[in-house]
């Protein structure tokens, strides 16, 4: 009988070659290490969806979606690229870096909202609620503002055109509770 010994494993051959006995030593630890090891990738996996975060860019271009409620979401980098949302509810959420390119945006609550670096371009915000919202930063070139409430709105860095930029001077009131700067600051207005 041959026997080649190793730290972990015993190989022995027995009268017959073809017989191959493996023994281990350390089978248990062997064993309880592969098993630990996948307990722990099972925690990781699942650690991983419930520590995602709760906001994925969504797609609603081209939707309808009048009277829509959105509000108090996470809808970070989401698009709503044409979509006609008049009368819907986007107070207090987090719309930071969204494309509301060519949106209708009619009579939307926008109260609270954060528009930092948002895409308003070609958007329609006839008689909008922007109250205390914060468009840090965010593209409103051809964006429309007829009628719309500003009260507290923050507009610093927004590229406006400079006839909606008069427009909304002459309505703009009020301090941004979030960022502290007064609206009328923020538009530049004279």
């Amino acid at each position: 009988m041959n026997s080649i010994d190793s730290d972990r494993i015993t190989i022995t051959f027995t009268q017959s070659p073809t017989l191959l006995r493996l023994e281990s030593k350390t089978g248990n630890r062997i064993w309880a290490s592969i098993l630990s090891l996948l307990l722990w990738l099972l925690v990781s996996i699942m650690a991983s969806f419930y520590s995602a975060p709760n906001a994925f860019a969504l797609e609603y271009n081209k939707e309808i979606l009048i009277e829509a409620d959105f509000s108090k979401r996470d809808l970070t980098d989401s698009s709503f690229t044409k979509a006609n949302l008049r009368s819907s509810n986007f107070s207090h959420s987090n719309l930071r870096g969204v494309s509301f390119f060519a949106a209708n945006l009619e009579s939307v609550n926008l109260e609270g909202a954060d528009l930092s670096n948002a895409t308003l371009d070609s958007a329609r915000l006839i008689r909008a609620n922007l109250t205390n919202a914060v468009l840090e930063g965010a593209f409103a070139a051809s964006a429309r503002f007829d009628g719309a409430i500003i009260d507290g709105a923050d507009f610093t860095d927004v590229l406006l055109r400079r006839d909606e930029q008069d427009k909304l001077c002459k309505i703009a009131k009020g301090t941004n509770p979030t960022t502290g700067r007064n609206t009328r600051d923020t538009l530049f207005c004279s």
